[in-house]
C-alpha cells in the first residue's frame, strides 16, 4: 500500500477563522514608551483624556485670572452708583457701522399707579463702547493706582450696563467680577488651612495610632456631629460687629478651615496604616530616622497626590459655605463685596420678580462649582493606580 506524502497544510494567519469561526484576537500591543514615563507623567496623560476635566481645569484658571484682573476688567468701581439709572435691565452689545460696538439708549418710563421706574430700549439712540478707557482709579499690587479699565462708554455721563444695575445704580457686573476676588481667595485660603491641618494630624493619627489616634478621631466625630450651616452660624455670629471688614475676612477664612479639615484627616489616616507598614517606613526607622523625619519626608509625599485631589474637591463647599454665609447676612458685609453678598439683593421675592438679572451671580457659582467638581473628579480617576492603557 502506497503511502501518498500530503503536503503540510499552511499555519493560519491571525485573520484565519477558528474551529468557532471566531477569528483569533491580535496580541494585545503596549506602547514602549510608557514605560520609561514616571507616575507623574502617566497621571498627566490620563488627566487629558477626560474632556470634562480638562475643560473644568479651564474654567478654574479663567476664573481666578478674571479675579486677578478683576478691576481692569470691570467698567466701574463697585461701589460707583448712577443715581439716574436704577434697576437697568441688561444691555446687549450691537455693531453699528457708524458707531461700531455699541449699546442702545434706555428710555425711562414711570408707572402712574405702582410708580415702578422700568427701563426700556430705544434703537434710535446708540451709545459707543470703547476699549481702553479712563475710569475710577483702583489699587494694583497694593503700592500703585491705575484708573485704566478694558471698555466703558464713549461719553463718561452714559453708562454701559451689560448685567443691568442694582437698586443703587451699581453696575451689576462690576460688582460680580470684583466679588469675585472674595470669593474665590477665601475658598483658596480656606482650603489652603484645612490642608495642613488635615494632613499633619490625619498622618500623625495613622502613624502612632494607640491613644494619639484615639484622642484625633473622637476629636473628628464631635466636630462632625454638629450640622455645618448652624455651627457656621453661630460661629460667624459669635463675631464683633465692631470689627473692620479685613478682620471679618480672615475670621471667616480660619472658620471654614476649622470645620473643613476632618474629611481629610480621616482620609489619610486609612492611607497611612497601609503605608506605615510597608518597606521602605522599615528601613527609614532601621537607618535611625527620627519619626517627624519619616513623616514630612517619607509618608507626607505618598499621600501628596490625594491631599491635591481632596483639595480641588474640597474647594467648591469652601466658595459654597462663604455664599450661604454671607446670603444670610452671617459671613462678609459690605463694604466688601463677594458673590454671596451680592445674593443678598435677591432676598428679596418681590425685586426678584421685577429685576430677574439681580440672580445672575447665581450663575457664576454654579459654574464655579461644577468647574471645580469636574476637575477634582478627573484628577480623582487620574490619580487612580490602575492605569488604564493609554
Amino acid at each position: 500500500m502506497s503511502v501518498v506524502n500530503e503536503p503540510p497544510s499552511p499555519t493560519p494567519g491571525p485573520g484565519a477563522a477558528l474551529a468557532g469561526g471566531r477569528a483569533p484576537s491580535a496580541p494585545r500591543r503596549l506602547d514602549a514608551r510608557l514605560y520609561g514615563l514616571t507616575r507623574r507623567q502617566l497621571v498627566w496623560r490620563r488627566f487629558l483624556r477626560s474632556r470634562a476635566a480638562v475643560a473644568g481645569g479651564i474654567v478654574v484658571v479663567g476664573f481666578y485670572l478674571m479675579a486677578l484682573g478683576a478691576n481692569f476688567l470691570a467698567p466701574y468701581g463697585v461701589d460707583q452708583r448712577f443715581i439716574e439709572y436704577l434697576y437697568v435691565p441688561p444691555q446687549g452689545l450691537h455693531l453699528d457701522r457708524q458707531a461700531g460696538v455699541c449699546v442702545h439708549g434706555l428710555r425711562k418710563t414711570v408707572d402712574a399707579e405702582t410708580l415702578l421706574t422700568t427701563f426700556t430700549r430705544d434703537p434710535g439712540r446708540k451709545i459707543p463702547v470703547r476699549f481702553f478707557v479712563r475710569g475710577e482709579p483702583y489699587p494694583v499690587l497694593g503700592a500703585f493706582t491705575s484708573d485704566l479699565h478694558l471698555f466703558g462708554a464713549a461719553e463718561p455721563r452714559m453708562g454701559v450696563f451689560l448685567l443691568g444695575t442694582d437698586r443703587q445704580g451699581r453696575d451689576v457686573l462690576s460688582r460680580i467680577l470684583i466679588g469675585s476676588q472674595m470669593s474665590l481667595t477665601i475658598g483658596l485660603v480656606g482650603v489652603v488651612l484645612s490642608l495642613i491641618i488635615g494632613s499633619v494630624l490625619g498622618v500623625v493619627s495613622g502613624y502612632y495610632g494607640g491613644r494619639i489616634d484615639e484622642v484625633v478621631q473622637r476629636l473628628i466625630e464631635v466636630i462632625r456631629s454638629f450640622p455645618a450651616i448652624p455651627l457656621w452660624m453661630a460661629l460667624t455670629a459669635a463675631l464683633p460687629q465692631h470689627w473692620p471688614p479685613e478682620r471679618v475676612y480672615f475670621a471667616i477664612t480660619v472658620i471654614l478651615s476649622v470645620i473643613g479639615w476632618t474629611w481629610l484627616a480621616r482620609q489619610l489616616r486609612g492611607k497611612v496604616l497601609a503605608l506605615r507598614e510597608e518597606e521602605f517606613v522599615t528601613a527609614a526607622r532601621v537607618m535611625g530616622a527620627s519619626d517627624a523625619r519619616i513623616i514630612f519626608r517619607h509618608l507626607l509625599p505618598q499621600v501628596f497626590g490625594h491631599i491635591v485631589v481632596i483639595a480641588t474637591l474640597a474647594m467648591p463647599g469652601m466658595v459654597l459655605a462663604e455664599t450661604a454665609l454671607s446670603f444670610l447676612n452671617l459671613g462678609l458685609r459690605p463694604p466688601l463685596t463677594s458673590w454671596g453678598v451680592l445674593l443678598q439683593e435677591a432676598q428679596n421675592l418681590e425685586s426678584l420678580r421685577n429685576y430677574p438679572w439681580l440672580l445672575i451671580p447665581a450663575a457664576f457659582i454654579s459654574a464655579a462649582v461644577l468647574a471645580f467638581n469636574f476637575f477634582g473628579d478627573g484628577l480623582r480617576d487620574a490619580a487612580d493606580p490602575q492605569y488604564a492603557r493609554a
